[in-house]
């Protein structure tokens, strides 16, 4: 089964935001990105954009076994892959972990990240 490893938020502040959910909730800031911070609970990553325009939830990303085999089905129901596989490191050198993603648009176009290894600060 996947399960949900990643959230992305967009916002016209991360600084205000990421701090706003660290003190709240205590999420523990993982990485930085040219784009923003990544934050986690130790199961989910959770990513604070610099956005403007369209601000709330930018995507999802799904960790899953067979990442060949849940493409395949993507096209099948209805999605598209955007990307082929893109590497991500984070720029924070205390937490050097690598991983990759492969962004999608499931049938409604919200954008889906699909992940084999996952994200950073996750399980």
């Amino acid at each position: 089964m996947a399960k949900i490893k990643h959230i992305a938020l967009r916002t016209a502040d991360p600084e205000k935001t990421s701090a706003f959910y660290q003190e709240l909730f205590g999420l523990k800031k993982v990485g930085m990105g040219r784009n923003g911070i990544y934050l986690s609970d130790g199961h989910i990553n959770l990513a604070i954009l610099r956005g403007s325009g369209r601000l709330g939830i930018e995507h999802l990303g799904f960790q899953v076994e067979d990442v060949d085999g849940t493409l395949i089905r993507l096209n099948q129901l209805g999605g598209k892959s955007m990307s082929e596989r893109v590497n991500v490191t984070p720029t924070d050198a205390s937490n050097p972990q690598s991983y990759y993603e492969i962004k999608c648009f499931g049938p409604d176009d919200q954008i889906i990240d699909i992940s084999g290894s996952g994200w950073v600060g996750t399980d």
